[in-house]
């Protein structure tokens, strides 16, 4: 049975109690109709107000603070708890002078003061969270041979599932490049897990890669990876969560997906793009250099040959249809870059 269903129960046989007590004990004595007509009457109003009302006082409130909480980060809450504590020091330090103003100031103002204090201790301490961690930090000794920057282990980076089946993540994650927590939503995991059972058998297959290649940053030690419960009402697209939940944490989103990336960065959501890192890293080559290719096929127009360097290049050669099969060695005419990569166009090297 869901919580819901428990309290609306709850709520019939207690709002039916109240209501029968009060039809029994007060509209009684002021009405003349026999006290159990008012009794029975407002037993079932209590009945059907507990089965109507109970959830929005009781368990959805409850859910929406376990929401909420779930948002946040440790380092939040523990500053929000911080400045709660502090305000209330404070407002208790107020509470005395304040107290002993007349009537009705002498009354109220105290209690004013824990609200207002309380408040602006809590939105301080959280807006000035890493500046007050960050002093903190610093005064912790820091042991010889401590590779981990404090801002930087503290850095959010969300996971998408397409970098995951991808496969580079683990190897860019272990060269150290990736400085911060790859953080991974349980949406997350159980969208690859979808994937991992589902009935087509390439989508079957990809999942599981992803599943070996989450295990390997598990694994890896130097990999800083966490699994979260945190999770984002309202919507079930997973990229709408991870952007709305990158906002919420103030962290970055890592994937190879061009419409997330384009959406997050619509939304002002920083984006690494494992596309456009492995476009960065790739050699770069000017027209005259020579380079040697393996020609497998031919080009659209008559004559081109094509062939792929090591980092998955295009490479276009000019009259290079003949030599379909061989290694060949070319100069490079022209450097095309695309939104899908770099395309190279080149001719066959001619022997002196």
């Amino acid at each position: 049975m869901s919580s819901d269903f428990i309290a609306r129960l709850v709520g019939m046989v207690v709002f039916g109690v109240v209501g029968a007590y009060f039809g029994g004990s007060v509209a009684g004595d002021l009405l003349p109709q026999p006290r159990i007509i008012y009794s029975v009457v407002l037993s079932l109003v209590g009945v059907l107000v507990g089965l109507v009302l109970t959830p929005y006082i009781t368990t959805r409130p409850v859910r929406a603070l376990r929401s909420l909480l779930g948002r946040l980060d440790a380092q939040t809450l523990v500053a929000s708890l911080v400045g709660l504590i502090v305000g209330l020091v404070i407002a208790a330090l107020l509470a005395f002078p304040l107290s002993l103003l007349p009537p009705p100031f002498g009354e109220i103002l105290p209690f004013l003061g824990v609200l207002i204090v309380s408040y602006f201790g809590v939105a301080v301490f959280v807006m000035r969270q890493n500046d007050i961690f960050g002093i903190f930090l610093n005064r912790l000794p820091r042991r010889k041979g401590l590779e981990e920057d404090s801002l930087a282990s503290g850095r959010k980076i969300l996971v998408d599932t397409s970098v995951i089946i991808d496969g580079r993540i683990a190897d860019i994650a272990h060269t150290g490049f990736l400085s911060g927590t790859l953080l991974i939503p349980r949406f997350v995991l159980n969208e690859l897990q979808y994937i991992a059972d589902s009935a087509d058998a390439l989508r079957r297959q990809r999942g599981r890669r992803g599943m070996e290649v989450l295990a390997r940053l598990q694994e890896d030690p130097s990999v800083m990876v966490q699994i979260s419960d945190i999770d984002v009402e309202g919507t079930r697209e997973v990229d709408d969560k991870l952007v709305i939940l990158a906002r919420q944490l103030k962290a970055l989103v890592l994937t190879n997906d061009y419409n997330l990336n384009r959406i997050a960065e619509l939304q002002g959501v920083p984006v690494l793009n494992v596309n456009e890192l492995a476009n960065a890293v790739k050699a770069v080559l000017l027209p005259g250099e020579s380079i040697k290719v393996s020609i497998i096929q031919e080009g659209k127009e008559p004559g081109q040959g094509v062939g792929y360097l090591d980092d998955g290049t295009m490479v276009v050669v000019e009259n290079g249809a003949r030599h379909i099969g061989e290694d060949l060695v070319v100069n490079v005419t022209k450097v095309l870059q695309t939104a899908a990569g770099r395309m190279i166009f080149a001719r066959p090297e001619v022997k002196s």
